[in-house]
């Protein structure tokens, strides 16, 4: 038995592929995202996840790697594509690899969840896949998003987080207020507020949860107001604030090192 092969652009499921890739609403809609390039798909089947559907470059089924992949896929979920086919949908900018279709996690409530990034309106995908990365290489395996922050399913999210996402429990929600008001640890906001504590000055070994705000205007005055404490990060000169990702790490890592000191 052979591998169905896609021949034409106009067949529709080539076309609910690119939909797939081009647009957030219909991610969110189906519940599925787009895993591009070999790398990416390898990491996800380590890490457990199911593919629901591989798509290949037919003239490159039998590199080593790709056929690798196909190797461990059963045979009604690998579809081989023709031509250059794959090339008019993919958001690489130059595309002969492997593309994914994954299906995205199911929410987990706040009641059930210990350590957690909470990012509000975060809109830059760079921005995202750092904070994503660095949450994880912190120890930390849980981020919810608000629903006005960018696509955290996106491909260029996906590709800044360089395989972060597979390894992490992640959930976009319709009213982050109201899951952190469900939130059973402490919330630490970064914010410049005259109640603001200095992170090094704050006993970070138990469970918590992190807010980080919009890269312009930070959080939102509701979620402040959702926060046990406002923390700041001590500067030296002339700085008044760090790129939301960079501030995301130096917190997680602080957490990280105490936590490793006390054995924890």
């Amino acid at each position: 038995m052979k591998h169905k092969i896609i021949q034409s652009a106009s067949n529709s499921e080539l076309k609910h592929l690119a939909r797939l890739i081009a647009q957030s609403n219909y991610r969110r809609q189906h519940q599925l995202a787009v895993l591009e390039g070999i790398h990416l798909i390898q990491t996800f089947m380590q890490a457990g996840h199911s593919i629901q559907t591989l798509y290949v470059p037919q003239l490159r089924e039998h590199d080593y790697e790709i056929a690798a992949l196909i190797a461990k896929m059963p045979l009604q979920k690998v579809v081989l594509v023709a031509d250059n086919l794959l090339d008019k949908i993919s958001d690489l900018v130059s595309s002969r690899e492997p593309v994914a279709i994954v299906q995205l996690p199911e929410n987990t409530a706040a009641t059930e969840i210990q350590d957690v990034v909470l990012l509000e309106r975060v809109q830059d995908p760079g921005n995202v896949g750092t904070i994503l990365r660095s949450a994880l290489a912190a120890g930390i395996d849980n981020i919810v998003l608000s629903k006005d922050s960018v696509d955290v399913w996106s491909p260029k999210v996906l590709r800044a987080a360089m395989g972060a996402h597979a390894y992490l429990n992640i959930q976009t929600v319709t009213d982050l207020a109201a899951w952190c008001a469900d939130y059973t640890w402490p919330l630490y906001a970064t914010a410049l507020s005259t109640s603001a504590k200095s992170i090094y000055a704050l006993n970070l070994t138990q469970p918590a949860g992190w807010l980080f705000g919009n890269e312009g205007s930070g959080l939102s005055a509701k979620i402040l107001q959702t926060a046990s404490r406002h923390v700041i990060i001590p500067m030296s000169g002339q700085t008044e604030s760090l790129n939301v990702a960079m501030a995301a790490t130096v917190c997680l890592f602080e957490q990280q090192r105490q936590r490793l000191q006390a054995g924890c």
